[in-house]
């Protein structure tokens, strides 16, 4: 595993469990009235699990593709269900669905793109 990209993995969540408890969220609940934002949010964690499970050339592979969306989703189900406790919050099933859809967006655009990045990158390797 990628030292960097687990601790940076860890604050994200660990962010992400502090702030449901946060005036921050209330004020941007003006501007995100559908929720959106949760796309966006669990896409970049399941990225940044992703990175930290595919550590250097070659370790890319379709279980950590599946490791790292059932992580990020497991995340955000919990995330969920902590909001569902706090008195100002409420857990809601939609937003566990658009943090799933963050997620497989995340995944179908890395395994889109990881193969081409990978490649440029070699060839650059090779160039230097």
């Amino acid at each position: 595993m990628n030292p960097v990209y687990t601790l940076l993995s860890a604050v994200y969540i660990l962010a992400i469990f502090l702030l449901a408890d946060s005036g921050v969220v209330s004020r941007l609940a003006e501007f995100n009235p559908y929720s959106l934002l949760h796309i966006p949010l669990y896409g970049t964690l399941t990225l940044l699990i992703l990175l930290s499970l595919c550590t250097g050339k070659g370790t890319y592979s379709p279980k950590r593709l599946i490791a790292s969306g059932f992580i990020a989703g497991i995340v955000g189900a919990m995330d969920e269900l902590y909001q569902a406790f706090i008195p100002t919050r409420d857990g809601s099933g939609g937003d566990v669905l658009l943090d799933v859809l963050g997620v497989a967006i995340a995944l179908m655009v890395f395994r889109r793109f990881f193969p081409v990045l990978e490649t440029k990158f070699r060839l650059r390797a090779k160039r230097d």
